[in-house]
């Protein structure tokens, strides 16, 4: 399912024995595009360090009770290596995170999640256990790929710059909680034209200039304005089948289902 990457702030995050704090925002890498922590507001608990909860644990959410189900305990959460809230995501820190819980690396393979495109972590999986033959492999080659993490929150605000200018500005992130995929970014262009937000795909992103914050898109200002208007009731699969057609690109979920038929 599609959800909007703001929609799931404020959530409580419930582990196996108890509530551990509140989402706060997303951690994704920007090759893949792809989620690779949430940020977990603990409160009182554990402060003075950010909690990091990998998709390989977390379940759908309950929209009717505003929880998202983690798949681990307190304790596994409170021993896990710890990230101080001024240091950045770093690869060694998460070679040692994911070697803590015994995950496969999600850099371990050409795909989003080392393999495939989905995080499996479930015991005797034939997916996780060619992920992790996959990062060994990885592991042993030293692969060149160092995952640059990106901030949701701020990333927020980043401007897009289509072929001929300036569109407006990114407002949101769409993602889709199977396979943690950042399927769109939610444009906002009220400051070029009123009251109309769109939707970009990251297979259509040129080039990002973090420096500048901004994000090139290899598609024109008016090619974008008539594109079918996005609103957080109009998301659907029809309605997406109509985007990419008024795009001319593929959509994504055919490959998808090539992967998870692996």
């Amino acid at each position: 399912m599609l959800r909007e990457a703001k929609a799931f702030q404020g959530f409580q995050l419930r582990a196996q024995d108890g509530d551990i704090g509140k989402a706060r925002e997303f951690y994704f890498d920007d090759q893949f595009w792809t989620v690779r922590y949430l940020v977990a507001d603990t409160g009182g608990w554990l402060s003075g360090r950010r909690v990091l909860i990998s998709p390989y644990t977390l379940y759908r959410a309950n929209e009717a009770e505003k929880v998202i189900p983690v798949n681990l305990t307190k304790k596994q959460i409170e021993e896990s290596p710890s990230l101080d809230s001024d240091q950045p995501v770093s690869r060694q820190y998460e070679t040692q995170y994911y070697g803590y819980y015994g995950w496969p690396l999600y850099w371990g393979g050409g795909s989003a999640w080392g393999a495939t495109s989905y995080p499996y972590a479930m015991a005797g999986s034939p997916f996780l256990m060619r992920d992790r033959e996959a990062s060994k492999e990885t592991t042993r080659r030293e692969a060149a790929w160092d995952p640059n993490l990106r901030s949701t929150g701020d990333v927020n605000g980043h401007h897009i710059q289509a072929l001929d200018g300036e569109i407006g500005h990114v407002e949101d992130f769409i993602i889709d909680d199977e396979t943690w995929a950042i399927r769109y970014l939610v444009v906002d262009t009220r400051n070029w034209w009123v009251g109309k937000h769109v939707l970009v795909s990251p297979k259509w992103i040129e080039r990002v200039s973090w420096d500048e914050s901004k994000v090139f898109v290899n598609l024109s200002r008016d090619i974008i304005k008539s594109s079918p208007e996005y609103t957080s009731e109009s998301l659907s699969r029809e309605y997406e089948a109509a985007l990419h057609r008024h795009y001319k690109r593929p959509g994504y979920w055919d490959d998808d289902r090539v992967d998870a038929g692996r």
